[in-house]
């Protein structure tokens, strides 16, 4: 009896021992990979504000508005990931302030690479006029746009949460995520319609202006069969930041086949649609622009050299 006992234990702590490992490997992999993109994005948007050029041209200003909507994006959902190991429940109050921040950013996406889709299209298709259709104030009005749109798919479902849920329920801790929270039917179906209508808008503007390039490109120059591969990246960043407006039905899907592995396939659901799209866009539309990459190494060589200057002095 007693021997079965202490092999009871013993198995007992050694099942605490590996999830606890297998919880903290977790959440330093998220906080290494968000540290590490964070960082990148930050040298990004501060070449961006040290060289003026890139503040007057719309292309960048779309591009650096999407990097810094992807630090807030990331930076709320690595807080949400870590608490949901260290505190498992948080209050709906402390919940609302990190949700309705990385659901802006995360619709704000999508959103974001069609308009840089159609910027593209329109500097290949009809160059002459881009200077009269593409301004900088044209660009900040869209950036608005981008989140009026966003704020009308969830707004919505602060207003139901509100009207529908009982003080208590303000005051009570919940695991933190958007089904828990905005728990109503009505804020299901919502977002469901929501998101349809956004993958079909993104889709249907990356289709077109793919089209309307590829048409071009046939009979032009090695820019324009560039901007055909541009949008094909685009499509593709898309593709990895649409699969959040699928994570919900994937999610009961494979914990149907997988029930015992639901905190690996919250994790591995995380670092596909909220970690690896992230990492690609500075890498995608940053790295790859010459004129974004050469003054990004003049910054980056001025960095390294100030040590050898101080030392000098």
């Amino acid at each position: 009896m007693n021997l079965t006992q202490v092999d009871s234990n013993a198995t007992i702590t050694l099942n605490y021992w590996k999830t606890f490992v297998k919880a903290v490997g977790k959440n330093v992999t998220v906080v290494v990979l968000g540290i590490t993109i964070n960082y990148i994005n930050a040298t990004m948007i501060h070449t961006f504000n040290k060289y003026h050029i890139f503040r007057l041209n719309p292309r960048y200003i779309l591009f650096i508005h999407l990097v810094f909507n992807d630090i807030i994006q990331l930076s709320t959902s690595i807080s949400l990931f870590i608490f949901s190991y260290a505190f498992h429940t948080i209050h709906v109050s402390l919940c609302l302030l990190l949700i309705l921040p990385a659901i802006f950013t995360t619709q704000n996406t999508p959103l974001n690479i069609a308009f840089m889709a159609a910027e593209c299209c329109v500097s290949v298709c009809i160059p002459l006029r881009y200077s009269y259709i593409c301004t900088v104030k044209r660009t900040y009005i869209v950036i608005g746009i981008i989140w009026a749109i966003s704020s009308l798919s969830i707004l919505p479902d602060l207003f139901i949460l509100l009207a529908v849920e009982s003080s208590q329920f303000l005051q009570s801790r919940v695991v933190c995520n958007r089904d828990t929270v905005f728990r109503s039917s009505y804020s299901v179906k919502k977002r469901d319609a929501s998101h349809t209508l956004f993958l079909v808008l993104v889709s249907v503007t990356l289709l077109y202006t793919y089209c309307q390039i590829l048409f071009v490109a046939r009979c032009a120059d090695s820019d324009t069969k560039k901007a055909r591969n541009t949008i094909l990246i685009h499509g593709f960043q898309v593709l990895l930041c649409t699969t959040v407006y699928v994570q919900p039905p994937l999610i009961k899907l494979l914990v149907y086949f997988f029930p015992e592995g639901l905190s690996d396939i919250n994790f591995a659901t995380f670092i596909i649609n909220q970690v690896l799209p992230r990492l690609g866009s500075p890498i995608i539309y940053g790295l790859r622009d010459k004129t974004f990459r050469k003054f990004l190494k003049r910054h980056l060589c001025a960095v390294n050299n100030l040590p050898k200057i101080i030392r000098s002095s």
